[in-house]
């Protein structure tokens, strides 16, 4: 019921501004500024980036996590090819967990993660040792992790209806340019159906790359004060809405998504519904 909720609250925002069909303006408050309806880069920014700003500084400096104090040179895990052998069957189990998940809009990694972890402990000669972070629930949960990200994006291309928040953003991005998605795709813009499998596919191999070669410097961004963390996330955020249109509506929204996230996040209520919603209510 709460996706339902965040989905309807999804609906109702993107019906600010003109009405598609006698272009009447509705829920704009008599606000020249609303007539556009609101951006949908302000509208993500705000409830994905903000929201979690405003909930850290909330959170009590003694529930924070510290940063830590020195590094150990971390190994790559799988490296051996005996280590994957080891899991096959966890990897396959969850690789099928992810991709059934993946194909069911809105429902996003985290339930394939979760459920995958829980399938790997039930079938386990050992469930104790569970969440102590034996090799068994790591791979389950980023195997089907990974496997759902794939499968999100076929009810995309083939229905035009998004997987996931990810690929929810993605089809802003092809609505952006004109691009329709659905049955019609694969025949209208077939070369881009096919260069997105290829970008899908050089996107996992850099990944894996820049993992290995870059994990030691990554990690450096735990060791940074979240007074200097979060405020440069706040400036990026600020000037990346305003630079989508040039006008301060758009700075506006970004604030108050992002106190309506925080909101959505104390009360547990999901935001991929209503991204959804408001991207597919036009």
């Amino acid at each position: 019921m709460k996706g339902v909720l965040a989905a309807l609250l999804g609906l109702l925002l993107s019906m600010a501004g003109f009405a598609p069909t006698d272009a009447m303006p509705r829920f704009t408050f008599d606000w020249p500024m609303m007539d556009a309806g609101f951006a949908l880069l302000p509208l993500l920014l705000g409830l994905f980036a903000v929201s979690e700003v405003l909930n850290e500084v909330i959170t009590p400096p003694d529930k924070r996590s510290s940063p830590p104090t020195r590094f150990e040179s971390p190994r790559f895990p799988g490296a051996r090819l005996r280590d994957i052998a080891a899991h096959w069957v966890n990897m396959l189990r969850s690789g099928a967990i992810g991709v059934g998940v993946g194909l069911l809009p809105c429902i996003g990694a985290n339930a394939s993660n979760l459920l995958a972890y829980s399938a790997a402990r039930s079938s386990s000669r050992h469930p104790e040792r569970f969440s102590t972070g034996i090799p068994d629930g790591i791979v389950a949960s980023e195997t089907a992790n990974n496997a759902s990200i794939g499968a999100a994006m076929i009810p995309l291309m083939a229905l035009g209806i998004p997987g996931d928040a990810v690929t929810a953003i993605l089809l802003g991005g092809l609505m952006i340019h004109g691009i329709q998605t659905g049955p019609m795709l694969f025949s209208a813009n077939g070369p881009l159906v096919y260069a997105l499998f290829a970008s899908m596919i050089v996107a996992n191999v850099a990944m894996l790359v820049l993992s290995i070669a870059g994990i030691r410097i990554f990690i450096r961004i735990l060791a940074v004060p979240k007074s200097i963390l979060l405020s440069m996330v706040m400036v990026t955020c600020v000037i990346g809405a305003f630079a989508t249109n040039n006008r301060m509506f758009d700075v506006y929204t970004l604030v108050a998504a992002g106190f309506l996230g925080f909101i959505l996040i104390r009360m547990k209520i999901p935001f991929q519904p209503l991204v959804l919603g408001f991207i597919l209510t036009p």
